[in-house]
């Protein structure tokens, strides 16, 4: 028993001190990569491009004078077709950061995976 024999004791302490080190360390790796990660998709044959950031929020929205020919309510429709394209290059590079840091089976990894199955993913 671990109470019995200071020794084991200790080096179970240390071993679980190594282990919430590196957890520590891999969540904080998952959050600097997830911060700097972008996306960005082309809808209308590259007539339109949309760049989303690692909150989801369209950064940049790119249209070429190609645009001009398009009505109205398709080219919103092109527009937001992109932007959930461009989400889920986004989702796909989160899965990748997980993967490389703190692993698709880790808590966060779960949730991810969930979120992932309740949101539709675009092609």
């Amino acid at each position: 028993m671990l109470g019995q024999d200071p020794d084991a004791a200790q080096e179970l302490m240390h071993s679980w001190t190594a282990e919430l080190s590196a957890r520590a360390q891999a969540a904080a790796e998952l959050s600097d990569r997830v911060a700097t990660i972008a996306a960005s998709a082309t809808g209308a044959d590259g007539a339109v491009r949309v760049t989303v950031a690692a909150s989801g929020a369209v950064t940049d929205l790119r249209l070429d004078d190609r645009v001009q020919r398009i009505p109205g309510a398709e080219l919103a429709s092109i527009i937001m077709a992109t932007i959930a394209r461009a989400h889920v290059g986004l989702t796909e590079q989160v899965s990748i950061a997980l993967h490389d840091t703190v692993g698709v089976d880790s808590e966060t990894g779960r949730r991810h995976r969930l979120l992932r199955q309740a949101v539709p993913q675009h092609p």
